[in-house]
């Protein structure tokens, strides 16, 4: 019986190796090829919408249709001199400020009372808490309305900002608590032995800890508030009260045919706002990210 050399043997398993080697890589490289095909086609689809929407703004003659801009000023210029396209700017940047100011100052109070406070059924009332974000919008509206229509607060933009900074409390409840958490409470020991109340203390220590949380709670509910359409729609009766989203809305709507350019230029100075709140607070936001994932 005729038995292989312990030398050609490892040269075939070698060669096998190479050959399974070459495979697995062939196979990894269609693989990302793949990947990076779908992940193209996806960014271009994503980014046309956008690319329009920035020529047109700067189009003496925008339309539809994808082109070569013939550059001009004009679409801005003719926001700003219409007397309702900047009050509607001013009104979103009321609202919206207005209900992230409350929004905050109640979750950083509230959420530094659940982190720090022991009480019967704090866990339910969390959770209760969170259920009013998980319900939509549209199955509490007409309660809503029906609500400021007896407090006397309906078409104005306290109602509104009361409404806005109520939807958007529970997520940045939850958010600041888990800063909260994750900040030593010997930190505030410390304070209390130099004389300060718990209320100082949780002023001048663990708030300014807190920071990335306000900054990451800061950007979502600005972002989530700017962009709300259906609220301010049903509980906004005057047009001089109108944020900017129902006035595009409107500029759709009210005319048989569409202004493309100031409509576009409207669309970026829409954009603006979120966009500068996004560069402010990212580094907010990142830090914010991190901590929740080492904190979990």
């Amino acid at each position: 019986m005729v038995t292989d050399s312990p030398a050609a043997t490892a040269a075939a398993l070698q060669s096998v190796s190479r050959k399974q080697s070459r495979g697995d890589v062939a196979r990894a490289t269609v693989t990302q090829t793949g990947v990076y095909l779908v992940i193209g086609l996806l960014a271009v689809f994503c980014v046309i919408p956008f690319t329009w929407v920035l020529l047109a703004s700067v189009d003496k003659s925008a339309g539809l249709n994808l082109q070569v801009p013939t550059l001009t000023a004009d679409n801005f210029l003719r926001f700003f001199r219409d007397a309702t396209t900047p009050r509607l700017l001013f009104n979103s940047l009321l609202i919206s400020g207005g209900a992230t100011v409350l929004a905050l100052v109640l979750a950083m109070f509230g959420g530094y009372a659940l982190s720090r406070f022991s009480f019967f059924g704090r866990r339910t009332l969390m959770f209760t808490i969170l259920l009013v974000r998980v319900v939509p919008t549209t199955a509490t509206i007409v309660p809503l309305y029906i609500m400021m229509i007896r407090l006397h607060l309906n078409n104005s933009y306290t109602g509104l900002i009361l409404v806005e900074a109520a939807y958007q409390l529970p997520l940045v409840l939850w958010l600041m608590k888990g800063f909260f958490d994750s900040i030593p409470v010997e930190l505030e020991e410390a304070a209390w032995i130099d004389g300060c109340s718990r209320l100082a203390g949780a002023i001048r220590v663990v708030f300014p800890l807190a920071r990335p949380g306000i900054g990451a709670g800061a950007l979502f509910t600005f972002i989530n508030v700017w962009g709300d359409f259906l609220t301010p729609l049903v509980l906004l009766q005057s047009e001089e009260k109108y944020p900017i989203s129902i006035g595009m809305f409107r500029a759709f709507s009210a005319h048989n045919q569409v202004d493309w350019g100031l409509l576009t230029a409207t669309a970026v100075l829409y954009m603006v706002p979120t966009v500068v709140l996004y560069l402010f607070a990212r580094r907010y936001l990142l830090k914010a990210t991190v901590a929740g994932a080492l904190k979990g």
